[in-house]
């Protein structure tokens, strides 16, 4: 950790990192320290929301710990993932965004589809094929009603359950592959332009965002599954496509490292702001069922505001905090980062099993939560170390 002036770090030649799928740094002899660090973070959060879900958030998951009735928990839990949901995927999909234009300059467009193809496609059919089997183990011996063995369910439990985001990011470059074949990206691959966004394109941006958003949850309201490649839902596909656009832009502008950290400041303002006046005017006032969740409810409109207000503040704000507090290298900073991608893989399986081994544990929900998230990160960490050891697991993962 450091509280030196924001910076970036010099070390020689070019690294590789990941943002969550295992995208390159951009072709450079600067290392983004904090990108790796807040992607840490970020997988974390992911390991801490799906925990939530198994302990009463009131959402799918492939376990869940039978009612207790507590509604405080209920209430926590359900408020630690709605505001997880409105903008840490999206702060993934950014930085994937950010790391796709230098990659492909690099490698050409062969190349670069191969290493996606690699390094995407190949863990998420391990996840379909054997991840998503195992973590449904929970389901099929408590769940009332299961009828037939395990293996002749198998085909009905196979999915692509968390790695709905790797797929979806396959896709995304497979579009910029495409984008750049046609010739729509005007400058030359490597060079750069210097040129911050002001807080009029920012707000606009918010508006659109917003209105996409309400517009989309119209026709798939937040919750609701359509059976389009295992997308849990499409009610953030607004946000994911123009955090991943944003992305690219901010790679080109380089604007991860020059947006002035007043600027951040200002979003982590903001999204307090919105979250203490938008998301209790959406949420509480549906008291007739769920209607923030979309079909063209006005609370649907104040929630689609509220999350697309959030996830620019809380993108802008952990960009310009990460930088300026954790751009430094460390050994643990580093163990951490090496083996996010492969946590963000096998967790779910892990997090399902270690919640079963739980089960007799008698506590109440938030505490059992707690007592699972301390058992559950590090252990994923330390699982994904074996699992790199594995021969040529490193080389995907």
């Amino acid at each position: 950790m450091s509280s030196l002036p924001e910076q970036t770090t010099p070390v020689s030649g070019a690294l590789a990192t990941t943002a969550i799928g295992p995208l390159e740094h951009p072709v450079s002899h600067v290392r983004i320290f904090f990108l790796d660090h807040l992607r840490v973070a970020l997988t974390i959060l992911v390991v801490l929301h799906h925990l939530a879900l198994i302990y009463g958030a009131g959402a799918a998951f492939y376990y869940l710990e039978p009612p207790t009735g507590d509604l405080l928990a209920f209430l926590v839990l359900l408020a630690f993932v709605l505001m997880n949901q409105g903008y840490f995927m999206g702060c993934f999909f950014l930085i994937s965004g950010y790391f796709t234009p230098g990659s492909f300059d690099h490698k050409g467009p062969a190349a670069f589809l191969k290493d996606r193809a690699l390094r995407l496609g190949i863990p998420l059919l391990i996840f379909v094929l054997v991840l998503s089997p195992l973590a449904s183990i929970g389901l099929y011996y408590w769940a009332s009603g299961v009828k037939g063995s395990f293996i002749s369910l198998y085909p009905t439990l196979i999915g692509v359950g968390p790695l709905w985001f790797v797929e979806m990011l396959l896709f995304f470059c497979l579009g910029y592959i495409i984008w750049r074949l046609l010739g729509r990206e005007r400058r030359q691959p490597g060079e750069r332009v210097f040129g911050l966004p002001s807080y009029r394109a920012v707000g606009l941006f918010i508006l659109a965002l917003a209105t996409a958003s309400y517009l989309m949850r119209v026709v798939v309201p937040m919750g609701v599954t359509i059976p389009i490649f295992g997308f849990p839902t499409l009610s953030y596909l607004p946000q994911y496509l123009s955090f991943f656009v944003l992305g690219v832009i901010a790679f080109r502008r380089n604007w991860f490292q020059t947006i002035p950290g007043s600027m951040g400041r200002t979003g982590f303002i903001v999204a307090l702001v919105a979250t203490m006046v938008l998301f209790p005017l959406a949420v509480l006032s549906s008291t007739t069922g769920a209607t923030f969740l979309g079909q063209g409810s006005w609370q649907s409109a104040v929630y689609a505001l509220w999350d697309s207000t959030f996830s620019v503040g809380m993108c802008l704000g952990l960009l310009t905090f990460f930088r300026r507090f954790f751009n430094q290298p460390g050994k643990p900073g580093r163990f951490l980062s090496r083996h996010a991608y492969t946590v963000y893989i096998i967790h779910a399986p892990i997090i399902v099993l270690l919640a079963l081994a739980l089960r007799g544990v008698h506590l109440e929900s938030l505490l059992k939560f707690v007592l699972a998230a301390l058992i559950g990160v590090p252990l994923c960490f330390v699982l994904a170390f074996l699992v790199r050891k594995i021969p040529f697991a490193s080389r995907i993962l």
